[in-house]
């Protein structure tokens, strides 16, 4: 296996769109208070709520298979980490210097030190928990690329699967919480998770590249992760029993939620779209999606941008599914498109520092 440079594949970068489309919808459903709880009566609404996040639960493990299946074939390079850490850096410290100069309340005003922390140190305070697990992931990446180098393919099949096993096969058929468990929220599930899109892109997997399998896998899965929550929902309105399992089948390392992310990467990898002319907008714009997540996941900006974002009538929720559908579509759409302007900004001026500082430099070295 050689070494290479990253390519830019548009049915890729057009994935990395979707699973940030699919990030911002989560969170609507979550901080819009749209999901039921397990005392809830489910309505309309609550299951339709129940459907699409059953159908965009795989976004995060999307991010992370992408992610394996790319960079084994790459060298580490820490100037790659330092960009990354710019970029939290950046939004973690002007957000709350922009609200605090316009007077909205920040999360120093009421932490203290550890908000101040949360701002300067947004890595080991798990300001965003994915970029916590996604630095420690990427520092280890060299060792996990190199067992792609002298294990064979057998081998690391047997220790992909034991690894699966231990963080979300066991998980999924016990109806109890189990303290190895951390829900997929930590950088163990996501060392499986690079992994396998590691030995995608070495081995394959030739049974998904069959036409529709993928897809037809991924619809499977996520039903059955609607069907065992609203069949959890039923079981313990009747019996008062599993409390835990029912919010089990939207936790990262259920095994459905694995299955259906592999397989939905399956159905882009695998798949032409014939996209031509968008091809360069796509690929503008995928690079720019983590900065959607930066920004309206920003301590002082996750609980309050959905109230932010009201522009039209809250009583489009109120309206039956057809009401409430569109108005998640708006609302997800307004704040990708913001945060994506926002961050297309922050690149264009990191650009600009990066040429000015590669002059000076240049004029060093001249000397």
């Amino acid at each position: 296996m050689t070494m290479s440079k990253p390519m830019r594949l548009t049915n890729f970068e057009l994935l990395r769109i979707v699973a940030m489309l699919m990030v911002v919808t989560m969170h609507y459903l979550w901080y819009g208070g749209s999901l039921p709880s397990l005392t809830d009566s489910v309505n309309s609404i609550g299951y339709f709520a129940l459907a699409v996040e059953s159908l965009a639960i795989v976004a995060v493990n999307l991010f992370v298979i992408v992610s394996g299946y790319f960079l084994v074939n790459i060298r580490f390079k820490l100037s790659r980490l330092l960009r990354l850490m710019a970029q939290v850096l950046f939004y973690s410290l002007l957000i709350p210097l922009l609200l605090f100069l316009i007077g909205i309340p920040i999360l120093a005003d009421s932490e203290g030190i550890y908000g101040v922390l949360a701002y300067v140190l947004p890595v080991s305070t798990q300001h965003y928990w994915f970029i916590t697990s996604y630095v420690l992931l990427i520092l280890l990446s060299p060792l996990l690329n190199s067992a792609f180098l002298y294990y064979e393919k057998k081998e690391l099949g047997v220790t992909i699967i034991l690894l699966i096993a231990v963080f979300s096969g066991i998980k999924s058929f016990v109806p109890v919480m189990l303290n190895f468990d951390n829900f997929g929220y930590d950088f163990g599930w996501f060392i499986c998770l690079y992994l396998c899109g590691a030995y995608i892109r070495t081995y394959d997997l030739p049974w998904l590249r069959k036409k529709n399998r993928a897809a037809l896998l991924y619809l499977l899965c996520t039903a059955l992760i609607f069907g065992l929550k609203v069949g959890s929902h039923f079981i313990h309105s009747k019996t008062g029993q599993l409390k835990f399992f029912y919010d089990v089948p939207f936790h990262y390392n259920f095994i459905l939620v694995f299955a259906a992310a592999v397989a939905l990467f399956y159905v882009f990898k695998e798949h032409d779209f014939k996209i031509n002319i968008s091809s360069a907008i796509i690929n503008r714009v995928a690079p720019l999606c983590l900065g959607v997540y930066l920004i309206h996941m920003h301590y002082d900006i996750r609980d309050n941008w959905f109230s932010w974002s009201r522009i039209w009538p809250l009583s489009w929720r109120q309206g039956g599914v057809f009401g409430f559908a569109l108005d998640m579509v708006l609302t997800v759409i307004l704040v990708f498109v913001i945060c994506i302007a926002i961050d297309y900004i922050r690149l264009l001026l990191f650009t600009t520092v990066e040429k000015a500082w590669a002059k000076v430099r240049g004029k060093k070295e001249q000397r």
